[in-house]
């Protein structure tokens, strides 16, 4: 059966590359982003022109990760057009750069609702449906960052990013007796091929930034960032987060991996990681709780399915 994905912050880097290299693999897939009548607008053309240069399903859709009814007019798009939805992509994000605390907490707390809060509305919008089809896939794009080597001059985004991966684990427990998979996509620090650093938000306090600048970690900024390069090997290539996020797609269902790592820098995070999902299942099945650990298969829901969206 052909599958339905909504991508998140498709846009541009990972979600952009995603979204192509999905309907490639013959999916239809909608590339959501915000102000696709605005500055988008030129990102919304290319993905019309890619999807006709190579015969693919790929179309976009408006969603902005930060407002509901945004998440859930995109949502009802979907469906309206199709009449369910298989495969959520949670990629939508930001990244900063910066002395932590340069940084108000009103930039920490925006931070938090685009990785955060934002697939928490998405999810709100799209788990009904999924629920009642009685399958689906949800699919996060996180980061080393969460439990790797953390290099400093990050830490709202790493802490943001560290929720996200708690929030998606705990989602995973949640959604398997409802024959809904986790899996999570764990990209490493790829300083080329994406506009993540170059992007990256700046902090408010541009004084507080200046101590630190002219101070004792005069220079660091750029440390930082040799030394991330140099970690990174010259093939490093991004398409491969991309084609990492088609193979779990493509895997049979209740076969696909609950964490995938595609960090070429190699920072740790694979083997901390391993360490913790290890301790997570060994404690499911302690609890008597071990089932939560793969989707059961369920019949749907009896209701009709009216392609209209469930959204609370």
């Amino acid at each position: 059966m052909n599958q339905v994905i909504l991508v998140t912050g498709a846009s541009s880097g990972f979600g952009a590359l995603a979204a192509r290299a999905l309907a490639r693999a013959g999916y239809t897939v909608y590339a959501s982003m915000r102000e696709t009548l605005g500055r988008n607008a030129p990102q919304v053309a290319a993905a019309r022109a890619y999807a006709a240069e190579h015969k693919v399903d790929l179309r976009t859709v408006e969603l902005d990760v930060g407002s509901q009814p945004s998440a859930d007019a995109a949502v009802a798009a979907v469906l309206a057009e199709h009449g369910r939805l298989d495969v959520i992509v949670h990629n939508a994000g930001h990244m900063v750069f910066g002395p932590a605390e340069a940084f108000t907490p009103e930039q920490y707390a925006q931070l938090y609702d685009v990785n955060v809060l934002g697939t928490q509305r998405v999810n709100r919008a799209a788990l009904p449906q999924l629920r009642e089809q009685g399958r689906g896939l949800v699919l996060w794009v996180g980061s080393s960052s969460h439990r790797g080597g953390t290099p400093p001059y990050l830490a709202p985004y790493f802490a943001a990013k560290a929720a996200m991966d708690a929030l998606a684990v705990s989602y995973a427990g949640e959604l398997a007796r409802w024959g809904i998979e986790t899996s999570i996509v764990v990209p490493g620090a790829f300083t080329q091929g994406t506009n993540h650093f170059a992007h990256s938000g700046k902090p408010a306090d541009a004084g507080r930034a200046a101590e630190y600048a002219e101070g004792a970690c005069a220079g660091f900024e750029q440390e930082i960032l040799t030394g991330l390069a140099g970690c990174e090997p010259p093939d490093a290539d991004v398409a491969t987060v991309a084609e990492a996020i088609v193979k779990v797609v493509d895997a049979p269902y209740s076969k696909r991996p609950f964490r995938v790592h595609v960090d070429p820098s190699d920072d740790g995070c694979e083997v901390v990681n391993a360490v913790a999902d290890r301790i997570r299942a060994e404690f499911l099945r302690r609890i008597g709780l071990g089932d939560l650990l793969a989707p059961h298969r369920v019949q749907p829901s009896s209701l009709p399915n009216t392609g209209t969206p469930h959204v609370a």
